[in-house]
């Protein structure tokens, strides 16, 4: 069976997108494990400046037009009649118009929306998606020979807007054996948070908020925030009108740099209001960093059940803080290795890709 994906980028795992670094891992550990697979980008920039990788990657020009196919996208699919075309993203134009490709052709295909159907976003959803979706998105899940979601509130997501769709609830594997160096705290007590710099999905006003209250009684305490976008102003204007010392807005960093910072933090803060499943928070398991997460995370029930931090209630600041407060008494106390080995736990029995490879299977046939 050969294996496609189709995403827009080109799986570069060095940039921020969470999709391309999930379609290079699921890409690379298939094709170790023997499977026969190529990943097809589509991008404004088709040229090949990547690190070297263990499959066949074929570019695309992305139209400006954006429901428009490449001719030479559109060539290459016909070619490959007997193929599993995998598409990832939700709510993106071209793939609408490559389904009914697929579909006129009766080649299969599956869909990963990358956590786009999440519940919550969904109840958000504007008026011109909810008409977007009746032109173009139905079509597309009903002739989808499965659609992954990544977690619950995704599954709950497309029973709200397409409960014919035929859903299939799957993880995401992570390289754990790629990012378990252990490197030595940091002398602050160090609170972090790795991400697209968006204030209200990723909460980034309950991580400074809640933080402005701890850092008045734990002065003692950093907060690090990694990573670019709009969100930037907010945090800037939020330290200035608060005078709010010991935060450090890092800027994007990549590979080891990244790496080495999050396995200084203390804890690492992700309450965000809607998510896929955040890998970042599976990075700082992997570097013995405790994560606090909200329920929207989809990663809540897992670091309950093994310890691995904290899992809160989504949109509450004072939850956040007291998490905060029990990491710092655990840190103080010289209880925090639980945490720590509880994270690598999860990792290697809940989202180790060699396990995962063979339910991906199950995708497909």
């Amino acid at each position: 069976m050969e294996i496609i994906h189709i995403l827009l980028g080109k799986a570069n795992p060095e940039r921020l997108n969470g999709v391309n670094k999930v379609v290079y891992n699921l890409a690379t550990e298939q094709t170790k494990s023997g499977r026969d697979v190529q990943v097809w980008g589509i991008s404004p920039n088709p040229v090949h400046d990547y690190p070297e990788r263990n499959f066949v990657t074929r570019l695309f020009h992305a139209r400006k037009f954006p429901f428009f196919i490449d001719a030479e996208l559109r060539k290459a699919i016909v070619q490959h009649p007997g193929a599993v075309f995998h598409l990832h993203g939700g709510w993106v134009p071209v793939f609408s118009t490559l389904a009914a490709l697929f579909t006129r052709h009766n080649i299969k295909y599956v869909l990963t929306p990358h956590g786009a159907y999440n519940r919550v976003a969904m109840l958000r959803s504007n008026y011109i998606k909810k008409i977007y979706f009746q032109l173009f998105e139905k079509q597309l899940l009903l002739n989808s020979y499965k659609v992954h979601s990544i977690g619950k509130s995704e599954v709950e997501g497309l029973n709200l807007i397409c409960p014919k769709a035929s859903s299939f609830l799957l993880p995401y594997g992570f390289d754990y054996g790629s990012a378990t160096q252990d490197f030595c705290k940091n002398n602050q007590f160090t609170i972090g948070f790795v991400g697209r710099l968006d204030t209200h999905t990723k909460g980034l006003d309950l991580i400074i908020n809640a933080f402005n209250q701890f850092h008045k009684v734990y002065n003692n305490s950093i907060l690090w925030i990694i990573g670019d976008g709009a969100g930037r102003d907010y945090l800037e204007s939020f330290i200035l009108e608060n005078k709010l010392k010991n935060v450090v807005l890092w800027g994007s960093k990549y590979a080891h740099e990244r790496d080495e910072l999050i396995g200084k933090m203390h804890v690492f803060v992700h309450p965000s209001r809607n998510e896929g499943l955040p890998t970042a928070v599976l990075e700082a398991s992997s570097l013995g960093t405790a994560a606090i997460v909200s329920e929207a995370t989809n990663l809540a029930e897992y670091i309950r059940d093994f310890h691995a931090g904290i899992a809160i209630e989504n949109e509450n600041i004072s939850a956040l803080n007291s998490a905060m407060e029990l990491i710092h008494e655990s840190w103080q106390y010289s209880n925090y290795q639980a945490s720590s080995e509880g994270g690598k736990n999860l990792l290697s029995e809940v989202f180790a890709w060699n396990a995962l490879v063979g339910k991906y299977d199950e995708l497909y046939q």
